[in-house]
């Protein structure tokens, strides 16, 4: 079963939709550059929402032909198997892009199952997140967190049921606040016993 990785920049209020990308941009250096690289080296599949697929799409393949700083990563990104959880039928306009078949759980169970996909990496796509910790399928959740209240926008944890504990696997401050935190699903600690 390969390991399905989410990537994700966040306001230090949980934020993190980026419709209002102000509160990320002054943040994005080369010690954030070189995490994201990290985290989408080796990914055999990107697992992405409709919503995020679509910000991709319109963005990357224009980098991609300008041929500017960030070109290679587009090349990348281009080149890597794309898999789009969406209702929405035809063409998704990209090239190595397919459909998610099935339901987000079954679909992502078979995706995983399939040889040669060790590794699959879900980069925004807060919808797709919340479906896989919910389902138990997500290995790791790496966040970016940014030194500023971001305060609009949609957070990745709405208030409600079940919670979600995380073990703390590495963590990283950069020179411009930003805290690299990885963390992966675990069980809740017991209560310690009263005296």
């Amino acid at each position: 079963m390969a390991t399905i990785i989410s990537t994700l920049f966040i306001s230090l209020d949980g934020v993190v939709e980026m419709e209002d990308p102000e509160w990320h941009f002054p943040y994005f250096d080369e010690h954030m550059g070189a995490a994201v690289d990290e985290d989408y080296k080796d990914a055999d599949v990107l697992l992405l929402g409709r919503t995020t697929y679509e910000s991709f799409a319109e963005a990357w393949p224009e980098r991609e032909t300008a041929g500017e700083i960030d070109a290679e990563f587009a090349v990348r990104l281009g080149d890597t198997r794309k898999v789009v959880v969406t209702h929405r039928d035809g063409d998704l306009g990209w090239r190595n892009v397919e459909h998610l078949q099935g339901d987000l759980a079954d679909g992502v169970r078979a995706l995983t199952a399939e040889p040669g996909v060790d590794k699959v990496v879900v980069p925004g796509s807060i919808s797709v997140v919340r479906g896989l910790l919910a389902e138990g399928l997500l290995d790791e959740l790496r966040l970016l967190v940014h030194p500023i209240a971001a305060r609009r926008g949609e957070r990745l944890f709405a208030e409600g049921e079940p919670r979600y504990p995380m073990r703390l696997l590495r963590s990283e401050a950069f020179p411009t606040g930003v805290l690299r935190l990885v963390y992966s699903p675990t069980t809740s600690p017991e209560a310690p016993a009263a005296a």
